[in-house]
């Protein structure tokens, strides 16, 4: 154990530790009495540089580390290791088929199909959320079905989509926050594609074109005014999702020709090669994140599965409480992410994934 000073001599145990009670100065944890520190009331100091504070820091950094004279709790900054899902705030009505972007507490959701079964119509409506609750927003142009939509919600853009007449359009428009304003057509006009990217930095692929064969594999890449012919995905698929940005992008699943596919693309800004394949084959999922740290999530009406990309390969994740298909989805990585609605659901739930900062307290467990 090493050599004992003097004046720590009377606070010998009989099995060889401390007792942490009555001492002043740093002792190893590995020799402190693990009851000694349970319950703590009085505290002076626990080494050089760690404060005493009435209540937790607003925001501290990765690592910090002070005890709580209020809770009488010493407490940590470190990350979640376990992932979860939380109810948040429900979306005013049941949603389905919109374009959604953002990060978790700064999320838009915008047109789409509001209502459920029959009674479900195409809405211009746009909802902001702040992680709390759900706000409008500025009302898009033209009601449409299954846009696709990038960026965050002071500059973002939707794309593509189909109208009720039905038409297929290739309309963009770009977002502020406020409004929505016209920018530049998609040389392709499609609904139920892949979108990512920023507002000046876009990406799209894949879709339904709206005629025959039904399924296209084009790619285009916008600058916030235009739109350019990117590389071409390996195989025509509508109804897939994807996320990432524009130069290190992925699609999932999809409708094929024919059948549903399990397939994911990563896009490196000037090809598309194959990924990891997902657990099973899906149509009508979504998901969020990076190339390197992605989530998806659902895909039917009884699918529940969440799932994690690293860049490599899928895994399973901790499940969604609700059972979603043509929802929507936000968030920066799969450490923080946000499931909106879908398909007869006014549902909403947050994910906390691994790596996420989190306040934990240091206890003797």
């Amino acid at each position: 154990m090493g050599s004992i000073k003097q004046n720590y001599a009377n606070n010998v145990l009989t099995d060889g530790k401390f007792d942490a009670t009555d001492l002043d100065g740093v002792i190893p944890n590995t020799n402190i009495n693990d009851n000694s520190i349970d319950n703590i009331t009085v505290f002076g100091t626990a080494g050089a540089g760690i404060p005493s504070v009435a209540s937790d820091p607003p925001s501290p950094t990765l690592g910090d580390v002070w005890f709580n004279s209020t809770s009488n709790a010493l407490k940590y900054q470190g990350v979640t290791t376990s992932p979860s899902w939380a109810s948040a705030a429900n979306y005013p009505t049941n949603m389905q088929r919109q374009a959604s972007f953002g990060t978790q507490t700064a999320t838009v959701n915008a047109s789409g199909l509001e209502g459920s079964g029959p009674t479900a119509a195409y809405t211009t409506n746009t909802k902001e959320y702040d992680g709390t609750t759900w706000t409008a927003g500025g009302s898009v142009p033209t009601a449409l079905e299954q846009p696709g939509g990038g960026g965050i919600l002071t500059a973002g853009f939707m794309a593509g989509g189909e109208s009720p007449t039905p038409t297929i359009t290739n309309e963009t428009v770009n977002y502020d926050g406020t409004s929505w304003t016209v920018s530049g057509s998609m040389a392709t006009g499609r609904s139920a594609l892949m979108s990512g990217g920023t507002q000046t930095a876009g990406i799209i692929a894949g879709g339904y074109p709206g005629s025959p064969p039904g399924f296209t594999n084009a790619t285009e890449e916008y600058n916030g005014t235009s739109w350019t012919t990117g590389g071409t995905l390996p195989t025509a698929v509508r109804n897939l999702r994807g996320f990432g940005l524009q130069t290190a992008a992925i699609t999932l699943g999809g409708e094929i020709a024919p059948g549903t596919t399990n397939a994911t693309s990563e896009y490196n800004g000037t090809s598309w090669s194959g990924g990891g394949n997902l657990a099973a084959p899906a149509t009508g999922m979504d998901g969020e994140g990076t190339l390197t740290a992605g989530v998806a999530m659902g895909g039917g009406p009884s699918v529940t599965t969440v799932q994690l990309y690293d860049g490599t390969s899928w895994s399973p994740t901790s499940a969604m409480s609700n059972a979603r298909t043509l929802h929507g989805a936000s968030g920066a990585s799969s450490s923080s992410a946000l499931a909106i609605a879908g398909a007869g659901l006014t549902a909403v739930e947050e994910f906390n994934g691994p790596g996420l900062p989190q306040t934990k307290t240091i206890t003797t467990a």
